[in-house]
Order: C-alpha cells, then structure tokens, then sequence
C-alpha cells in the first residue's frame, strides 16, 4: 500500500529543521578535510566520530538495509551511494558526501560537492550546473505547484548545458521516517504530478551526468556508476513547503561561498 504524503504542524516543521541543521554541520565540518591523499573511509571516520562525539545524533545509514557505513561517498563517476573505503583521493577528483543523521526521532538529509584540489573545467562546470539545478527545483516549491513543476526547472537547467538527468534514482519525502513519500523526479513535465501543500517535506537532491543518463550497479550492491564512465554530480538539500513558498531546512552553517545562495 502506498503511503499518503504527510503533512506536519509547524512544531514538527522545527524538529526536522533541528536534524536538517546537525547534517548540515556534518558537511561544514568535512570540508577542509577533503584532500589529496585521504581516504573516502578515513572521511567516513571523521563524520562518524563528529556524529556520535560532537553533535550526539545518531548516523541514520548505518544497518539502514544492511549498509555499514555513516556516509555515502561517491567519487568521479559514481552516481551515489559509494561505499567508503581504502581508495585514497587525489588532485583533480570531485566527490559527493552524503548525510543522514537521527535527531530525536526526526531524520536529517543532505549532501554536497567537494573539489579534491583543482578540478577540470568541465568537471566545474558540471557541479555548478548541477547546484543551479538543484536551486532551480527549490525555488518553484510554493503551495499549488507540482512535483511536475520541480522536475521540469532541474531538467531545463542540466539538458540545456548539455547533461543528463539520472532517472533511476529521485528525492523523497523525510521527517520520522528516513525515506517516505513523495518520490520527487528530477525530470518531468510542468503542472503535473502532486499538488505541493504547506507542510510537506522532501528532498531535492539531482544526479547530473556529464555523459548519458544510463546508470548500472557494481556487484557490491550499492555503488551506482554512469555506465559510460562521464562525470557525475549531485547536490540535496531537504525542504518544507510553506504558507508562500519553502523554507530550506538544510542551509549551510558555514555560508554558501562561491554558490548563489538559495
């Protein structure tokens, strides 16, 4: 049976801030250690300990269906949900880190772009794509509008530069429950889909490929890749919809700095 899209009070609103901020503190805190010669496993570490030690949440991923790790991450053309390990970074590199954390009760989600040292031009260009489309979804979350509308803004931003949009993998909606509904594609068609209301929280979180959009998983069971090896990105943010619009429940502690603030 499918589950109804919940609508929370104002208070409940607040809760899932709480827990969007302590994941936003996570990637704050991550920043000045993505460096040539770590391990995506030693960042893993550090989230973990700044988790369990610092903030006193708890790492939502871990035995979330079987995996083992706090941290998604995914590195050059992985599209998400790459398992941290010994792999060690190095110069030129783009990764993505991906959050989720448990504050009484109440799911955090979120996940940025990191530049290993200098990145390509067109792998730049590609993560600021991506973080326009991401922007591009938020601003069209207003009561009225549809998750069609959402889709459409993201797809028009990532097509027009010349990227594809990953299909197999979408937002959704959180609050007490890590992954609910609705399901927010990344693609769609304008005035279609379900009616935003005040109260509904989800995720924006779009896959953006350099190359095609096809995807395949390795044998480990996790880890998405593109199948054509291009680049790949992804920026989430976790937002409500309020009386006028939305309200960002995973803003930055540590200021946007070179990306428009949303």
């Amino acid at each position: 049976m499918k589950r109804s899209v919940k609508i929370h009070t104002p208070q409940q609103i607040e809760q899932a801030r709480a827990a969007g901020h302590a994941a936003a503190q996570v990637l704050a805190m991550i920043a000045p250690h993505v460096q040539p010669g770590m391990t995506t496993e030693q960042l893993d570490n550090l989230c973990h300990d700044f988790i369990v030690n610092e903030l006193k949440v708890i790492p939502a991923n871990i035995g979330y269906q079987g995996y083992t790790r706090t941290t998604c991450t995914s590195v050059n053309h992985v599209v998400c949900h790459g398992i941290p390990s010994t792999k060690t970074l190095k110069k030129g590199d783009i990764i993505n880190i991906d959050i989720g954390i448990i504050k009484e009760g109440w799911y955090g989600d979120t996940s940025r772009m990191y530049f290993v040292g200098e990145p390509s031009v067109r792998a730049r260009r590609l993560v600021d794509i991506t973080y326009q489309a991401m922007a591009a979804g938020i601003h069209r979350v207003k009561p009225g509008a549809t998750l069609g509308d959402i889709g459409a803004a993201i797809q028009r931003v990532a097509e027009g530069a010349g990227f594809s949009v990953v299909r197999e993998y979408c937002g959704h909606g959180v609050g007490q429950i890590y992954h609910d509904e609705p399901q927010v594609l990344h693609y769609g068609t304008p005035g279609e889909g379900l009616v935003l209301q005040p109260g509904m929280i989800f995720t924006i979180e779009p896959m953006i490929n350099a190359g095609k959009a096809g995807t395949s998983v390795l044998s480990d069971g996790w880890t998405v890749v593109t199948k054509d090896r291009s680049l790949s990105a992804q920026w989430e943010h976790t937002v409500a919809v309020t009386e006028n619009g939305f309200d960002l429940l995973t803003p930055w502690p540590d200021g946007t700095g070179d990306y428009p603030t949303i």
